[in-house]
């Protein structure tokens, strides 16, 4: 080879590599989707006290089905994670959902914003430490039992999220509203003369949220799915899901191999009715599933591999909390959950401890590719998700129940109207007051701005 050909031969070879370079680039950066998932059984092994309703006089008596916790991981084209973290449970409390962000930031690093523990407010899972205080009339024991299981189970969210974290593969995302009706807004409709209705009165939110996520040969992964409607199906002495676990069972019969994930929605004031018996809750269970099998069948919009995330905690204005001398009226006149929440309130001035003037709320908002997803903390009323859907369009899906449960969380005008959701609510969770007018403005300009951090288009007609 001669001088002139070996030049030649180097310059063609150089160019070549340079040729390749952006193609090897690009395909590194658009690799799509990567999904894990992971589920594990958390049916409490012995008699517990159960969630959600004052009137239980006693422990738990065996289960209808297990309950679980579920997590979804993503990865986007460029490397970022996230998780969605579902679990049968009432709520869950500040000092849990602490303690698991804390130590997933620790074990994989993501942050806040990468992380969504949304829970189902099924009524009939395990009580949890440090939640709805005042309501439960639990003993010494049953305590020590409470604080043991909500210890495990911290550990196994942990472990949970770090399983699908691990096993996850190349996936496709798609996204889309069904929709379901058997939610009945409990303000504006009497429970006891709902069969005699000719209409249903009050505000709704009949979506289905929906995230498909497929593996590289077609087949599903998993299903995301949501409704904004309270897990108040049942009120027995059974471990259940309620209407959410039937759907989930239901969707992983339909998809042997698929988990099915459930998302709260805004329900805070959304009851199943008539309720009251298992057959109900399997049947609006199916109906759920129904709603989500139709939208898996049908062409529902690919999310391209981009994620971002946002997350920040505001804090929320109380109320001026009631004098020692009208907590200790309460405590000496009043009865049931009144009365407990006026002891722990004297308990903590006895301990010098002073009376919370403001909560640290989340607020949580995601973009997978162009499906925008907002996760608020409380029992949060559906108003918000009206207007967060006027704001950003109604493909927007929006969640309550995440990260924290602490009160309601009403709509000024709810708040107004008081009631249990706008008033006696916070007793019921031991708050020592109710929220201050401007809860709902905090909240959305929160969203707003979160929104705005990571490119949700906002049409400027919307705001207001």
């Amino acid at each position: 080879m001669t001088h002139a050909q070996r030049r030649r031969f180097f310059i063609t070879g150089a160019a070549l590599i340079l040729l390749t370079l952006p193609v090897l680039g690009q395909n590194n950066n658009n690799e799509g989707w990567k999904a894990g998932v992971a589920s594990a059984i958390i049916t409490p092994g012995q008699p517990q006290w159960m969630a959600g309703y004052g009137f239980r006089d006693h422990p738990s008596e065996g289960k209808i089905m297990d309950i679980w916790i579920k997590a979804l991981a993503l990865q986007d084209a460029n490397g970022k994670q996230a998780v969605l973290i579902t679990a049968d449970l009432v709520g869950i409390p500040k000092k849990l959902s602490d303690k698991v962000r804390d130590q997933l930031k620790t074990k994989y690093n993501l942050s806040r914003s990468q992380i969504i523990i949304n829970t189902s407010h099924t009524h009939t899972g395990p009580v949890l430490s440090d939640a709805l205080v005042s309501i439960y009339p639990v003993n010494e024991n049953q305590q020590k039992d409470i604080d043991n299981y909500t210890n495990q189970l911290g550990d196994k969210l942990i472990d949970l999220a770090g399983k699908a974290l691990h096993d996850m593969q190349p996936a496709q995302l798609y996204s889309g509203n069904g929709v379901a009706r058997f939610q009945v807004n409990r303000r504006n409709n009497k429970e006891a003369t709902l069969s005699s209705q000719s209409h249903l009165n009050g505000p709704n939110d009949y979506a289905v949220p929906v995230i498909k996520v497929v593996n590289r040969n077609g087949g599903l992964m998993a299903v995301a799915f949501g409704y904004a409607c309270h897990n108040t199906t049942l009120s027995l002495y059974k471990w259940s899901g309620d209407y959410a676990g039937f759907a989930q069972a239901e969707l992983e019969k339909m998809y042997p191999g698929a988990t099915a994930l459930f998302m709260q929605g805004c329900g805070a004031d959304l009851n199943p009715l008539p309720r009251g018996n298992v057959q109900l809750a399997e049947q609006y269970g199916k109906e759920l599933a129904a709603a989500v099998n139709r939208m898996l069948e049908e062409e529902m919009k690919p999310l391209r591999p981009e994620l971002a995330t946002s997350y920040s905690e505001i804090d929320l204005q109380l109320n001026t909390a009631p004098s020692r001398e009208e907590l200790q009226n309460v405590a000496e006149n009043g009865s049931g959950y009144e009365k407990r929440w006026a002891q722990n309130m004297i308990q903590q001035l006895d301990k010098g401890q002073a009376l919370m003037s403001s909560y640290p709320y989340p607020v949580e908002v995601w973009k997978l590719g162009d499906q925008s997803m907002v996760a608020l903390g409380g029992e949060v009323v559906v108003g918000y998700a009206l207007e967060l859907k006027r704001i950003f369009g109604e493909d927007v899906f929006v969640l309550g129940y995440s990260n924290d449960v602490m009160n309601y969380i009403p709509t000024a005008l709810i708040l107004r109207e008081g009631g249990y959701e706008g008033a006696s609510a916070s007793m019921v969770y031991g708050l020592p007051a109710t929220w201050k007018a401007n809860i709902e403005a905090d909240i959305l300009q929160e969203v707003l701005k979160l929104a705005t951090q990571i490119g949700v288009p906002i049409p400027e007609t919307k705001i207001r």
